[in-house]
């Protein structure tokens, strides 16, 4: 049968779509704001101050990618001032399991990979 995946390996036909599907969750801001929900829902400025960097807007993008893609949930509570809350999906926290170990790995090494790079680009300055 053409395109069913019967093993531990997608089918090559299946490729694009797991390269599309691996694209939204391993872009600059996904994983962060999954990880950033693992303890519990958060409100959007919650989720700003917590993630360096990341913009009003680019967070916005974000969310309602994570919502659309089923990791997230929105919820809107009917408080004065209303406020919004986003929370893990169960699927979103298997994803969260998953990339939790990546996540940590990054923030432990940052500075030895920081430390390649240096001297990276100074050997190639020198043979470049």
């Amino acid at each position: 049968m053409t395109g069913t995946n019967t093993g531990p390996h997608p089918a090559p036909t299946d490729s694009s779509r797991i390269h599309a599907i691996l694209g939204m969750v391993g872009d600059k801001w996904s994983l962060l704001v999954v990880c950033n929900l693992r303890h519990g829902p958060r409100r959007f400025t919650e989720l700003k101050r917590a993630i360096d960097g990341v913009s009003q807007r680019m967070l916005t993008v974000t969310l309602r990618n994570l919502e659309r893609q089923g990791i997230l949930t929105r919820t809107i509570h009917q408080v004065m001032p209303p406020h919004v809350s986003y929370e893990l999906t169960p699927m979103g926290a298997t994803l969260c399991a998953t990339a939790l170990p990546m996540v940590e790995w990054a923030f432990e090494n940052s500075a030895r990979i920081d430390d390649a790079r240096t001297k990276y680009d100074a050997r190639a300055l020198k043979t470049g």
